[in-house]
């Protein structure tokens, strides 16, 4: 089977359906208001959606305690409602690809209630179970200090349940391949309704083998390798896009030995050091993160990012390392969270929109499939008053009337943000949209720039030696042509030389701007970078590329 490609050159937009757009007022976005907004998504070149989880929940963390995997939670509207939105989305070219969360279902799902129920009920071995409190009981939680253990004790079931997550989240057995088998079923029910694809949850702690009181875990990674062949079985195009926030050298092993695992992971390793050379001005630990995260394979795929719906995860990072970012863009101990991360939004943590900018054409830049959080392309806020990761999901701002336009009610799912310079009466997207200069519309036009660089999804790549440690530059090649991207990540301006020996890289067309830079007599480029600044170039001759590509 000849697999299509599509999201080699895709831009992928992720929200949250609840904080998205609410249409019947009740206070949480809904599937008829995003609906309503995808001519929005359509016009700014967004031509992926991943949604967050959406199914029936008691929503005790955002939804990723799923009660009920083949439905639509009635706040977020019906599976009429969905199939609607899905209809839609296909008219505009919107491909949708949803959270697959089979790590752990919630406390309340049918299947654990029955478990609970008796040693020999048919659930029971669906979940994980020790008679004795294990030995590592009090280890391996992934939320430290919010989250006490990883095994709790049901008086019901007389015994002790394994969570990796919260204790109201009981861990799935990846062993019993009666829980596969309704994986499976899981993936083929909304590959039927329309998805073309799935962000999978929590990837590594789903294959790992859970065994009382042994910490270190098997990996099965057999187990992908059925959840990819019953994938591509069912439909040939569609794609597993996979959050594990693992060592580099551990990442091939999830893209599969032949290209058979995984076809996307996000780049958490690559995100941490992209936030270090943002925080300390230096490019070289972010060229070495690109170089240990390089990728053989040609059907597989990173997914660079900047923010997501959690915390910024900084664990990959050396504890001074760690402690410059802290200082930089989270000072102040409540900005920060699980004594790893920061629970900021992209704008108010960087400060001014010149280092969005360079912050966004950066991840733009880096090999793979950028991800864009919802409301980055507005510069939206963070409310640091809401309790952990709740800070980063306000509602979007879509205008200043009341409640930011998101909702008419009173009563939101979250308070949007009132106050400061991020008060929705300051940052909407109506707003936006009048202004030529405006955040919204400079991330459109990036937009359509990368995607016009699809040498970054299909090309090969190099770092470039620029002669200045502030400075990070990449080169692409593919079917003869080439993109050369330099950033500076410095508050003061460099000149950076360039010594590029390929065939017709003499001259160089400058993307965003009217100008071009042409070699010396010894073939070396003088290039002008303004403080955070970013340059965008194509080798050779414009009208010679652009005849190519007709």
């Amino acid at each position: 089977m000849i697999e299509d490609l599509w999201y080699k050159n895709a831009i992928i937009y992720s929200l949250d359906l609840e904080t998205f757009m609410d249409l019947n007022d009740d206070g949480t976005g809904d599937f008829e208001g995003l609906t309503r907004r995808l001519d929005y998504l359509h016009a700014m070149g967004i031509d992926t959606v991943w949604l967050a989880p959406f199914q029936p929940t008691p929503n005790k963390d955002n939804g990723y305690d799923i009660q009920d995997y083949y439905g639509v939670d009635q706040r977020h509207g019906s599976s009429g409602n969905f199939v609607e939105f899905m209809h839609q989305a296909k008219k505009r070219g919107i491909k949708v690809i949803i959270d697959l969360v089979v790590n752990h279902t919630s406390d309340q799902h049918p299947w654990f209630q029955d478990a609970r129920s008796s040693k020999d009920s048919k659930y029971r071995d669906w979940y994980v179970w020790s008679e004795k409190k294990p030995s590592d009981a009090h280890k391996g939680m992934v939320f430290p200090g919010v989250q006490k253990a990883t095994w709790t004790y049901d008086k019901k079931a007389q015994a002790y349940y394994f969570h990796r997550f919260y204790k109201f989240q009981p861990d799935l057995n990846i062993d019993n391949p009666e829980v596969r088998a309704e994986i499976h079923r899981i993936i083929g029910y909304w590959l039927e309704l329309g998805v073309s694809g799935f962000r999978v949850d929590a990837l590594p702690f789903i294959l790992e083998t859970q065994i009382p009181g042994k910490t270190k875990r098997d990996i099965r990674f057999e187990y992908l390798r059925e959840i990819r062949r019953f994938l591509q079985w069912r439909k040939g195009d569609a794609i597993l896009l996979g959050e594990a926030n693992v060592k580099p050298e551990e990442t091939q092993q999830y893209f599969g030995d032949e290209g058979d695992g995984i076809h996307m992971m996000f780049n958490f390793y690559v995100n941490q050091h992209m936030f270090y050379a943002l925080a300390s001005a230096d490019a070289v630990p972010l060229a070495e993160a690109l170089e240990a995260t390089r990728n053989s394979f040609h059907i597989t795929q990173w997914a660079q990012f900047l923010r997501n719906h959690d915390e910024l995860d900084l664990g990959r990072l050396t504890k001074e390392q760690r402690q410059k970012v802290f200082a930089r863009f989270a000072p102040e101990k409540h900005m920060q969270l699980y004594d790893r991360g920061i629970r900021r939004r992209l704008s108010p943590m960087l400060g001014n929109r010149q280092q969005s900018e360079l912050a966004y054409s950066l991840m733009f830049s880096l090999p793979g499939t950028p991800v864009i959080r919802y409301g980055d392309e507005i510069g939206l806020g963070d409310d640091l008053s809401l309790d952990e990761r709740d800070a980063v999901r306000t509602p979007m701002q879509w205008s200043n009337a009341p409640q930011a336009g998101f909702s008419r009610t009173d009563k939101l799912v979250h308070p949007v943000i009132e106050e400061g310079p991020y008060a929705y009466h300051h940052v909407n997207v109506e707003t936006q949209r009048r202004e030529p200069d405006s955040m919204l519309n400079w991330m459109t036009s990036l937009i359509r720039l990368r995607q016009e660089c699809t040498e970054i999804g299909w090309g090969e790549w190099q770092i470039l030696k620029t002669g200045c440690a502030q400075a990070l530059g990449m080169h692409y090649h593919w079917q003869g042509s080439s993109l050369i991207i330099l950033h500076n990540l410095d508050e003061r301006a460099h000149e950076i030389s360039l010594n590029l020996k390929q065939k017709n890289e003499e001259k160089l067309i400058d993307l965003m701007e009217d100008d071009i830079s042409e070699a010396n007599e010894k073939g070396i480029h003088r290039i002008t970078l303004k403080a955070y600044g970013y340059r965008w170039f194509r080798a050779g001759d414009l009208n010679h590329l652009m005849q190519k590509k007709a």
